[in-house]
C-alpha cells in the first residue's frame, strides 16, 4: 500500500456493492490504486464501520480527509441511498460517524461510472463499434449490466459535468419484433411485468436460458458453454446480446450519445468477445428508417474495475 499517512488534503472514495465495499484514497480526480481495499459487507454493521476500519488499516487520520464520495448500488434521492441488495442506508449522517470532511457526496454507482468517462486509460476501453470524431462536449451514455441493469447519460456543459440518475432497468422490455413475443409472455406470467433487468442481468441470463430451453443453468455455466460452442448456450448468448442491442439502441435514441456508449459491469465484460459475432451492432441499429442515423454512436466496453472509484474522485474534485 502507498505511504500516504504523512499527506494531507486527501479524499476518500468508496464503491458499495451488494457483497463487498471497495475503499480507496484519492488526490484530485485520480485514485491511488495501491490504497484500494475490499471489505466484506456481511462483516460490518454499516458503511461507517467499514470506513472506520479502513482508516485504522491505512493509518490515515480523519483530519487528513478533506472529502468523501460514495457510490451505491441503488437509487439515490436527495443525497440518500437505499441499497437494492443490502440493508444499508447511506447518507451524510452515516458518513459523519466515520469522517468529519466538509465535502460529502453520495452517487448511484452508474452515476459514478459516468463521472469516470474521460479519466479511464485507453487500454481499458475496448471498442465494439467505431466512434466517429465528435466534440469533447458531445453527450455520452453509460450502460451497466451486472447484478442488475441501469443506464445514465453524461452531459458536459460550461458549468461542468452533469450525470443524472435513473432506474432504466425497470422500464418495459421493447417488443420490437415477433421473436420476443414468447419471452415477454413468459415474463408477464412469472413477474407480472416484462422489465429490461429481468433479462439483461446475471439472473436474467439464467432466466432467458430457462425460457428458451427449459433448463436451469447459472450465468457462469451458460457463458462457459457458449465459449465451448455448445448449441443451446450459444443460442441463449446470441439472444441475450441481441436484446442488449435493441435496448441500448432505444436508450441511444432517447439520449443521443454522439460521444459514445460505454458498457460497464461484470456481465458486460464476460460477454465482450461475443458482442460483435452475435450481432449487437446490427440489433442496436435495427430502427427502421433511423437505422443509418444509428451509425453515429460508437460503443465501448470499459474493462477498468476501479472506474466507479475514479468517478467518485473526479466528481469530488469538482465540488
Amino acid at each position: 500500500m502507498s505511504d500516504l499517512t504523512d499527506e494531507t488534503g486527501l479524499s476518500l472514495v468508496a464503491d458499495i456493492g451488494g457483497t463487498n465495499t471497495r475503499v480507496a484514497l484519492a488526490r484530485g480526480p485520480a485514485i491511488d490504486r495501491g490504497t484500494v481495499t475490499r471489505y466484506a459487507n456481511a462483516e460490518h454493521a454499516d458503511l461507517s464501520a467499514v470506513l472506520i476500519r479502513y482508516l485504522a488499516d491505512t493509518g490515515v487520520k480523519d483530519a487528513q480527509i478533506t472529502g468523501v464520495c460514495v457510490a451505491a448500488a441503488g437509487p439515490v434521492h436527495d443525497g440518500v441511498a437505499e441499497l437494492t441488495n443490502l440493508d444499508w442506508r447511506i447518507d451524510r449522517e452515516t458518513l459523519a460517524r466515520a469522517l468529519t470532511a466538509d465535502k460529502v457526496a453520495v452517487l448511484n454507482d452508474l452515476q459514478a461510472q459516468g463521472h469516470a468517462i474521460g479519466h479511464i486509460d485507453s487500454a481499458d476501453l475496448e471498442e465494439i463499434v467505431p466512434q466517429p470524431e465528435v466534440s469533447d462536449l458531445a453527450a455520452k451514455l453509460v450502460v451497466g449490466l451486472g447484478t442488475g441493469f441501469n443506464a445514465c447519460p453524461v452531459f458536459d456543459t460550461a458549468s461542468g459535468r452533469f450525470v443524472p440518475p435513473s432506474e432504466a432497468g425497470h422500464v418495459s422490455l421493447p417488443a420490437c419484433d415477433g421473436k420476443m413475443d414468447a419471452l415477454i409472455a413468459a415474463m408477464v406470467r412469472d413477474f407480472g411485468f416484462a422489465s429490461v433487468e429481468e433479462v439483461l442481468s446475471g439472473r436474467g441470463l439464467s432466466y432467458l436460458h430457462r425460457v428458451l430451453h427449459g433448463e436451469e443453468a447459472t450465468p457462469a455455466a451458460i457463458m462457459a458453454r457458449t465459449k465451448e460452442g455448445e448449441a443451446a448456450a450459444t443460442e441463449t448468448g446470441r439472444a441475450f446480446v441481441q436484446v442488449m442491442g435493441a435496448v441500448v439502441g432505444d436508450l441511444a435514441l432517447s439520449h443521443l450519445p454522439f460521444g459514445g456508449i460505454y458498457l460497464v459491469g461484470g456481465v458486460t465484460r464476460h460477454f465482450a468477445p461475443w458482442l460483435g459475432p452475435f450481432g449487437m451492432a446490427d440489433a442496436m441499429r435495427a430502427k427502421g428508417r433511423f437505422s443509418e442515423f444509428m451509425e453515429q454512436f460508437g460503443v465501448f466496453v470499459v474493462n477498468d474495475d476501479y472506474a466507479a472509484l475514479t468517478g467518485c474522485a473526479s466528481h469530488l474534485a469538482k465540488l
